[in-house]
């Protein structure tokens, strides 16, 4: 019985934003590429992205030996734990496409293997290049294959030259097609280069960017304690050291004199930031209620060992899957992505070519710096942000954002 390696990745710039997937199998003794699948499937998560890469990766095992033994590598911790039975899926989006994809083989011929994300470089490149394809609007080509490179070079004339064997002149052949006939990666990869110079020898003229002067919230009774403390808690006030933070903050924010307007969560730990650094800067505050911060609905007030202790199934889904919510009915990562996301985009339009004043928290600043860079949602556990830090993304008018600072707390030492 044959065996293979199915290794699958999918990615959202965005999640939910313009997603692709990618998949290749291999032959399990050899190592060798037997097929390649990729594809750009329009707005999607990050976790629908990789069921589809799956889902593809399972079909074009099945087209090579449906009776094949299959063992699937991902780096995504959801969908192998799913695929396996020991974790339960709850997405409405992700249901069909797990069942579609058990059902390409029968189940004793199937495993699967969470990998690092650096062993799983091939089918995670195979996604980038069919989001970078849909991002032209054209669709994933693989390049010429070994196959297909041998029928060519066997139709190929024989070079000039000492006589060889049939293979040494197969290889000239071989090496003499490709070097004339560039793939489609390499000419797109060609055509970027070229754009890119393009825009290196006269970049243009985007005029004034919108930033974001992102200011998190000061400490609050809860804060050095680390207890969650989102918008579904009991909404507690600045500590002392929080005013003090605050005045500090507002301090070299005036001393700098660009911000030019002030929004802030509705919260009142932000509010009270935000009337500090206003009242310092003679701006008035406007409050935006996409800024609040996460509802962690039951773990509101536990500390994350609290909530380890307590709902680690739910803890472990919140910190895998972005669509999970905390226990209670929370709010998910995704939600809160997509509501930020509506709150920037109003904030852009409203305060277009300004520098303004955010003053929010953790979850909210960590997804607006995770959008602008256009990293993944795991990103989120990947930054640090004090309290009352600093942090600063500029927008500018083709849709491209720039991280200016991130966390920066100087101006409390």
């Amino acid at each position: 019985m044959r065996e293979f390696t199915v290794e699958a990745d999918g990615g959202s710039r965005g999640n939910p934003g313009p997603a692709g997937y990618g998949a290749v199998v291999c032959d399990a003794a050899t190592g060798e590429t037997l097929a390649e699948r990729a594809e750009f499937i329009g707005t999607a998560t990050n976790n629908v992205a990789e069921y589809r890469g799956l889902l593809a990766g399972l079909r074009a095992a099945h087209e090579l030996d449906p009776t094949a033994r299959v063992h699937v590598r991902m780096d995504s911790k959801l969908v192998v734990e799913q695929m396996s039975g020991r974790w339960k899926i709850k997405h409405p989006a992700m249901k069909p496409l797990a069942l579609q994809a058990a059902a390409v083989f029968p189940a004793e011929q199937v495993t699967y293997e969470w990998i690092p994300r650096e062993k799983n470089k091939h089918a995670d490149r195979l996604a980038n290049e069919a989001m970078d394809a849909g991002g032209r609007g054209e669709q994933w080509e693989p390049s010429l294959s070994t196959a297909e490179a041998d029928t060519r070079a066997a139709t190929a004339p024989e070079p000039a030259g000492p006589p060889g064997d049939a293979a040494a002149g197969a290889a000239r052949a071989r090496a003499a097609l490709a070097a004339a006939t560039p793939s489609p990666r390499e000419k797109a990869a060609a055509d970027i280069r070229a754009a890119r110079h393009i825009a290196s020898a006269a970049p243009p003229d985007l005029g004034t960017p919108t930033t974001f002067v992102l200011l998190r919230h000061g400490e609050t009774a809860l804060t050095p304690l680390k207890r969650f403390s989102g918008s579904g808690g009991t909404d507690p006030a600045l500590s002392e050291t929080g005013r003090r933070q605050a005045e500090l903050a507002a301090g070299v924010l005036a001393a700098r004199g660009t911000v030019q307007a002030v929004v802030t969560s509705p919260l009142a730990r932000c509010r009270e930031s935000a009337a500090i650094v206003a009242a310092r800067l003679g701006l008035d505050v406007a409050v935006a209620d996409g800024l609040r911060e996460t509802d962690f609905g039951a773990w509101e007030g536990l500390t994350f060992a609290e909530v380890r202790e307590r709902y680690r199934d739910d803890m472990d889904a919140w910190l895998t899957d972005p669509e999970a919510e905390p226990t209670g009915g929370g709010e998910s990562f995704a939600a809160v992505a997509r509501r930020v996301a509506a709150a920037r985009d109003a904030l852009l339009a409203a305060y277009a070519g300004r520098t303004v004043l955010l003053v929010s928290h953790v979850t909210p600043i960590k997804t607006l710096v995770r959008l602008a860079l256009g990293a993944p949602p795991e990103a989120l556990f990947r930054m640090d942000l004090s309290a009352a830090s600093l942090t600063a993304v500029a927008y500018y008018t083709d849709g491209n954002a720039s991280l200016r600072l991130l966390n920066d707390t100087s101006h409390l030492r």
